[in-house]
């Protein structure tokens, strides 16, 4: 029987690139390194910190969706931006994955149940001087969410395919004392997704899709 071939940008075809994407090299990470080669803004002083986030995409019936949050408007950092669920990994945390999945439910309340891990991508060093592991996870229809304002204004979804297409990936900058930093800006659907959520996105695309 012949084998048949995942729609582009469903479930299948996701779960398939993840299963097929090149090997992680020790030490090749990716950041915002990579879009700023020799930015003194990257000569971290103090060591990184860890942290991880979940690529929450969900099994959509209309095409596979990607889970965003909206940080609070009150947080003292990164204040309002776009942003995958997680945070810091705790002494308490076995690993990155469950790091991302506490997160994710103290963020969103997002059931453990409804997530399946099925990868994670390099490393990515953010220019705020932290490691972050993205894992990546197919997330099941079904769900609530239980958003703590604390920490989050709102939950969002954008469809894979818009984030996979390069054409909807572009490139601004801004001056921090007098220096020019470069960054990638997805506008979508009102909410703007742009500095290292969207450098995850981009390196997604790069290791998956290009």
């Amino acid at each position: 029987m012949d084998q048949v071939t995942p729609a582009p940008f469903s479930i299948a075809d996701f779960r398939d690139r993840v299963a097929a994407q090149a090997a992680i090299i020790p030490g090749d990470d990716f950041g915002d390194h990579r879009f700023n080669p020799g930015h003194p803004r990257l000569n971290h002083v103090k060591p990184l910190r860890d942290a991880a986030v979940l690529i929450p995409v969900i099994a959509r019936a209309e095409g596979a969706m990607v889970l965003f949050t909206k940080r609070a408007e009150k947080l003292r950092s990164h204040s309002g931006q776009v942003a995958f669920p997680g945070g810091t990994i705790d002494p308490t945390d076995p690993d990155p994955e469950a790091a991302a999945l506490r997160e994710t439910y103290e963020e969103i309340g997002l059931e453990r149940d409804f997530i399946e891990i099925i990868g994670r991508m390099p490393d990515y060093v953010s220019g705020s001087g932290y490691r972050i592991v993205p894992v990546l996870a197919i997330v099941r229809p079904g769900f609530s969410l239980a958003i703590n304002a604390d920490e989050v204004d709102a939950a969002f979804e954008v469809p894979l395919s818009f984030l996979m297409d390069p054409a909807n990936h572009a490139r601004d900058s801004r001056f921090w004392n007098d220096l020019e930093w470069f960054f990638y800006d997805m506008p979508y659907g009102g909410q703007r997704i742009w500095g290292v959520t969207a450098g995850i996105v981009r390196t997604l695309y790069e290791r998956l899709y290009a």
